[in-house]
Parts: structure tokens; C-alpha cells; sequence
């Protein structure tokens, strides 16, 4: 196969933003080629610039050898078709299709015959008087492929073509284009954020992200081998999750080894592990690779969208007492001053600083014309490591001072058998502002309840382990005075299945699949 078109470091940007970055890609005769990605991705102005609708900032379009980079795109061998065709509405289909070849001054014969030929390649024989406006929007877009085509370019560019019309009638055309493609046999250049459209149709997909190319291949390679967690993502559905390879063709996840296809990888090497929804069989519990318990069924038409959970992630609930406590202010020396009480286990006592007691209690002191910090310059304190309230002053040298309780109560941890892991917070206090004037709540809960968690596996050796989930039910711009609830979870497990078979939540189940099944990425 002869290379038809070779893009080489094209770079872009509007308004000094970067939208294309540096993009190379080897483009064949006869090729059915997809540029996929999000809005924004770059793929359309990627298109325009092949078109000759755009200059690049950077680098070279090379066409059949030529470099037709300064080319305008009436000099380039290449046709497009946008997404609204820009049909002429006062011309009948025929002079819709026959408006370049007039242009060119073709012969009258001549243009008769090539409009009948691609009339009746798009099937639209005996529609050429019909106006366009009395033509559906599938019909319509026909004709504007039937335009591009007649001019017998090399290269038919498509941006986004189906995306004005309806489900039922984008699936017909998504087969009729790849007809037509093959039957005319000429290189098309596809754009589209449409995942299906891109399998459906491609010889290759080229998969884009932020103006970069994320991976190239066949529709088979990119769903069955993903780069990345964003292709495996981007194309179709996926259950990822994190894993190591002990050894090649070895994989650890979900806390268990499991064979796979894949090597080369380091020894302990972390990875990701993909596994696809369809690839996922519900067996009953004792023939499983996997166990779990069934959350939730989706029937989607042909099939049940159902989610397993095979392990949840260990959790603790702490208490948030919420208060309008006011700062105390100091008149005279125009200060004023903050502090929340809050709470200890018995084996931090030990441990207290005055910096972390400043911490904890989020003690701070400020002007008050000015609102500049003025420093906390004594803490004053005597406790005890046994349950109780304990009195602590802070103060500054102007002596603006304020109390609040430290209250040591048994520690609050969890621990978990099953899944070899402990996760432990504290009760804590804070006033309405500081809920409501939190940049990152989630993050500030997590530090405010001292939330931790960690491996009490031995070969770990108390290896920290993140917590993913911060559940409440308050709604943070509104809260008001109270005690609330905060949970603190590590990452749980599930997985989507796509099945047949018809369960209910609450079963008990287990997943079955094969080495072949598992496609391991590098982390990152």
C-alpha cells in the first residue's frame, strides 16, 4: 500500500493556547482513516489543515510526495464534507452535485454521466430534481458526498458528517459510507468523538487527547490492546484496575495471581489491568476466579449491564460537630483570635507539640484593620492520656487568648481481616466558615479528621494505603449548626459485566474469564 499523505510535527495554536502539539501521522491510498477524540482534542483543526482551510504554525502536509503545505485548498487534491453540508437550497439535487464540474467547465456529457454514476453510488438515482429542502437530513447528506466525490479527488475529508442526524439513521450511514468508500476506492479522512462510528468503520483509528496522539492502530488493536487508561477509556467500557506483575504472564490484582498473555515488565512492576465488560462471564460463586456480590442490574435491550462488587473498601464514620462560634476579638490591641476544640486518642497525647496543637486546632490570630497574621506566641495546656476534656489557652503577646476543649477518647480505628488493612480518624469541630469557605472539602475533611489508612499486611510493612471516598449528605454551601456524619474509605472493588444471564443485587456470584482476557498497561 502506497503512503498517500505524510503529516509531519504539525503544530497549531489559537491565542497562544497549543491545540495541536507536534502531530506526525502516515496516511495510506485507499484507507479508511478516523481521527477520534473530545471536543477539543484537535482533530478538526487537524482536517482543515490537510484541507488547506488553516495554516499550520509548524511542520509539513506532504501530499503524494509533494509538500503542499502554502497550497490554497482549491489546488489540493482533497474534497470535504461538513457536518452541516452547505448545500445550495435555491439548486435541485443534479446541480447540487454538478456545481464543480460546472466550475470547471466540464462538458455537458461528461458531467451527466459523472453525476448519474454518483447519484446512483449514493443512492439517490431518480431524485436529481427533487430540492433540498424537500429532502430528509440522511438524503441530504448523500448529496453532499456526491458533491465531493464527483470532482474525483484522492482524498474525501469528513468532519463529524453524521453528527445532525438521528440514531437509526446515523447506523445506516456509518455502513453506506464504508460502502461507498470501498466501492470508490479512494482514501477517506473521518472526524469523529463517536467511539462506535470509529470501530464500525475504520482501517485505522487514530485516537487523540489535548492535541497529541494517544495511540494509532486498527479498531481491533485499540479495543483489545489500549495504550493507555485514557484510550481504554475513551473506546468502549472498562473495568481497570491496579495490579503488579510479579513475573511475565503473571499478574497480581484484587489480591489474588491470575495468568495473562502478557511480558516485559519488571519484576513487581505496577501496573493497570483492563478487563472489558463482555469479557466478564457470571458463573456460580465456587467456580469463579473471582467472588462477589451483585449491586446492581441494568437491562440495556440485548443484554444486562450488572455490576459486582467483590470486595468493599474498609470504612470509618467520625463525628463533625459544626458550630457558629465567633473569633474572640481584643479591642485594645485591634486583634482578634480562632481556635476549634478537637479530638485526641489517648496514644497522641505523647506526641503533642505546640505546632501540632496549632494544627489540630487550627488556632490562628490576626488584625483586625488589616487582617495580617500576628503570631500565636503561648499555649497553654495540661492533660493527661485518659478519656476527658482538657482546657487549652492560646494567646499572643498582645494577650488576645482563646480556649478550647482537647478531648481525648478511645482511638478510633478499624480494622479489617479480610482485606489486611486499618483505617483510623477522629472526631473533630468546625464552625460554619470554615466549612463553607473550603477550597478542597473533601481533602480538608480528610486533614481535619486526621484520616489515615494502612496495610497490616507483614510483607507491606504498614504501607500506607489511599483513601478514595469521603461520603456526607450535608450540602456544604448551606450547612448549618449541628453534629454531622463523615466516612472515610479505602478503594473498594468492582466490576461491570455485560450478560446475559439475569441476576438480582444481593447475589452472590462469581466472574470467570481467561489469561486472554486481561491486558496489562504500565501505570501512567
Amino acid at each position: 500500500m502506497n503512503k498517500l499523505i505524510e503529516i509531519k510535527n504539525i503544530v497549531k495554536e489559537f491565542d497562544g493556547q497549543r491545540v495541536l502539539d507536534g502531530i506526525s501521522l502516515d496516511i495510506y491510498e485507499n484507507e479508511f482513516v478516523t481521527l477520534l477524540g473530545p471536543s477539543g482534542c484537535g482533530k478538526t483543526t487537524l482536517l482543515r489543515i490537510i484541507a488547506g482551510f488553516l495554516d499550520a504554525d509548524d511542520g509539513q502536509v506532504i501530499f503524494d510526495g509533494q509538500d503542499i503545505s502554502g497550497l490554497p485548498p482549491y489546488k489540493r487534491e482533497v474534497n470535504t464534507v461538513f457536518q452541516k453540508y452547505a448545500l445550495f437550497p435555491h439548486l435541485n439535487v443534479y446541480d447540487n452535485v454538478a456545481f464543480g464540474l460546472n466550475l470547471k467547465k466540464e462538458p455537458k456529457d461528461i458531467i451527466e454521466q459523472k453525476v448519474s454514476r454518483m447519484l446512483r453510488l449514493v443512492g439517490l438515482a431518480g431524485f436529481e430534481q427533487r430540492r433540498i429542502n424537500q429532502m430528509s437530513g440522511g438524503q441530504q447528506q448523500r448529496v453532499a458526498i456526491a458533491r465531493a466525490l464527483v470532482n474525483e479527488p484522492k482524498v474525501l475529508l469528513l468532519d463529524e458528517p453524521l453528527g445532525a442526524l438521528d440514531l437509526k439513521l446515523r447506523k445506516d450511514m456509518q455502513r453506506e459510507l464504508k460502502k461507498i468508500q470501498q466501492e470508490v476506492g479512494i482514501t477517506f479522512i473521518f472526524v469523529t468523538h463517536d467511539q462506535e462510528e470509529a470501530l464500525t468503520m475504520s482501517d485505522k483509528i487514530v485516537v487523540m487527547k489535548e492535541g497529541s496522539i494517544q495511540q494509532i492502530g486498527s479498531p481491533v488493536d485499540i479495543y483489545n490492546e489500549p495504550i493507555n487508561r485514557y484510550v481504554a477509556n475513551f473506546i468502549g467500557e472498562s473495568n481497570i484496575v491496579d495490579g503488579v506483575m510479579p513475573c511475565d504472564r503473571r499478574v497480581i490484582f484484587d489480591g489474588h495471581p491470575f495468568e495473562c498473555v502478557d511480558a516485559g515488565f519488571a519484576p513487581n512492576e505496577e501496573v493497570e489491568v483492563v478487563i472489558r465488560p463482555e469479557d466478564l462471564d457470571i458463573v456460580p460463586p465456587e467456580q469463579g476466579k473471582l467472588r462477589g456480590t451483585v449491586k446492581s442490574v441494568l437491562f440495556k435491550g440485548v443484554h444486562y449491564e450488572t455490576i459486582v462488587e467483590t470486595r468493599r473498601g474498609t470504612s470509618i464514620t467520625v463525628k463533625m460537630n459544626v458550630s457558629t462560634d465567633q473569633p474572640v476579638v481584643n479591642e485594645e490591641a485591634g486583634e482578634l483570635i480562632d481556635a476549634d476544640s478537637f479530638y485526641l486518642d489517648a496514644e497522641d497525647v505523647e506526641e503533642l507539640t505546640d505546632a501540632k496543637i496549632i494544627a489540630r486546632a487550627n488556632a490562628q490570630a490576626w488584625k483586625k484593620d488589616t487582617e495580617g497574621g500576628v503570631s500565636i506566641s503561648k499555649i497553654s495546656y495540661s492533660i493527661r492520656p485518659e478519656n476527658g476534656r482538657y482546657p487549652v489557652t492560646f494567646r499572643t503577646a498582645a494577650g488576645t487568648s482563646i480556649t478550647v476543649d482537647m478531648i481525648v477518647e478511645d482511638a478510633n480505628r478499624v480494622q479489617s481481616e479480610e482485606y489486611q488493612e486499618e483505617i483510623y480518624a477522629v472526631n473533630f469541630s468546625k464552625s460554619v466558615d470554615d466549612i463553607k469557605e473550603s477550597m478542597t472539602l473533601d481533602n480538608d475533611l480528610m486533614v481535619w479528621a486526621d484520616a489515615s489508612a494502612w496495610s497490616l499486611a507483614p510483607e507491606d510493612d504498614g504501607a500506607r494505603i489511599r483513601i478514595t471516598d469521603v461520603i456526607y449528605t450535608f450540602d456544604w454551601e448551606t450547612i448549618t449548626p449541628g453534629v454531622y456524619d463523615i466516612t472515610f474509605a479505602t478503594q473498594g472493588m468492582e466490576y461491570k459485566v455485560d450478560t446475559t444471564d439475569r441476576t438480582e443485587p444481593g447475589d452472590i456470584v462469581g466472574l470467570q474469564f481467561t489469561p486472554d482476557d486481561l491486558h496489562i498497561m504500565k501505570k501512567g
